[in-house]
């Protein structure tokens, strides 16, 4: 399904459109097994407002939307492809990427803020490739994402070496409940420890 979206995307950017509103609903599947994207009513065409950035305004859905647009900034291919990315996570993990951070977005803001929750969170049976390729794609920086929805497709059906060799995120990001209890634990500890060599010192 993925790979289907991304050819359409691929088509789509081919002509100089974006189609900038790219979310479940607005996928169809036929009974073939064919997915076609509808909805072209948040479309930017280049050279058709050559005078007003692509998404000056937020077009799409808040949980799709790619950060770049919710921070007031314009968008490009990249940003369809996160949407993508974003729809594809959801479809193997049943929640979003980044929850409702997104929607704490307003312009002006970094969307570096954001913190993606692996897909291991939830689904720990997936292998770490394919992890390593969806936070990629939905990277809060356009320039760290694949640079196309044709890159994307083909990291998904044959990851290089670099997506197999990346390390596992630290626990705050695998579990941050877990990190969170962890620290507390550690910190309660140390007040133990330091309220225990106090009274020594003051008996």
């Amino acid at each position: 399904i993925a790979a289907q979206i991304a050819k359409g995307l691929q088509a789509f950017h081919g002509k100089e459109m974006l189609h900038q509103d790219l979310r479940p609903e607005n996928v169809m599947i036929d009974r073939s097994g064919t997915v076609k994207i509808i909805d072209f009513g948040a479309v930017h065409v280049a050279g058709l407002a050559e005078h007003t950035p692509a998404a000056a305004s937020i077009l799409g859905t808040v949980q799709y939307t790619a950060p770049e647009y919710l921070a007031g900034q314009g968008g490009d291919e990249r940003s369809d492809l996160f949407s993508l990315a974003a729809i594809a996570y959801q479809m193997l993990a049943g929640q979003l990427p980044y929850g409702l951070q997104p929607a704490r977005l307003r312009p002006g803001d970094d969307p570096r803020r954001l913190r993606y929750v692996p897909l291991a969170h939830h689904r720990p049976d997936l292998p770490a490739w394919l992890d390593a390729v969806l936070r990629k794609a939905l990277h809060p920086q356009p320039a760290r994402r694949q640079q196309a929805a044709a890159e994307f497709a083909h990291d998904l059906r044959a990851p290089g070496p670099d997506f197999h060799r990346r390390r596992a995120p630290p626990l705050a990001e695998r579990d941050p409940v877990a990190f969170w209890q962890t620290v507390a634990a550690l910190l309660g500890l140390a007040v133990i420890g330091l309220l225990g060599a106090l009274a020594r010192a003051l008996a």
